[in-house]
């Protein structure tokens, strides 16, 4: 069964294109370390909570965008095998790999799935 690493992050409006350039980039090396799949989504209609929320979980502020993002891989043993690459792979330094928002505010889960159609 897949393996999924699941995202969500407050984004700079301003950096939408070097957030897209950012994941293409990325997306790349996730998927030479044996991803089967990255998805990007750009907050089209996140709304804000007043207990819980992406908005909430992420502070967002005025001038920033939810992102959803999520790598499927084909098993919990490629994400690992995968993953241990990613650290390692010269690509991924910050000088060649640097985030166009904040990354101390990233949600960020690993998942096992149990159901898919």
């Amino acid at each position: 069964m897949t393996y999924v690493d699941g995202f969500v992050a407050a984004v700079p409006t301003a950096n939408r294109q070097k957030f897209i350039e950012h994941a293409r980039y990325c997306a790349q090396i996730f998927k030479d370390h044996g991803a089967v799949k990255v998805v990007e989504n750009w907050g089209d209609d996140v709304p804000d909570g007043k207990l819980t929320s992406f908005p909430l979980a992420v502070k967002k502020q005025a001038d920033e965008t939810v992102v959803f993002s999520w790598i499927v891989w084909p098993s919990k043993e490629a994400h690992e095998k995968g993953w241990e690459g990613i650290m390692e792979d010269e690509r991924m330094n910050p000088e060649n790999a640097e985030m166009p928002f904040d990354g101390k505010r990233i949600l960020f889960g690993r998942f096992e799935t149990v159901f898919e159609q």
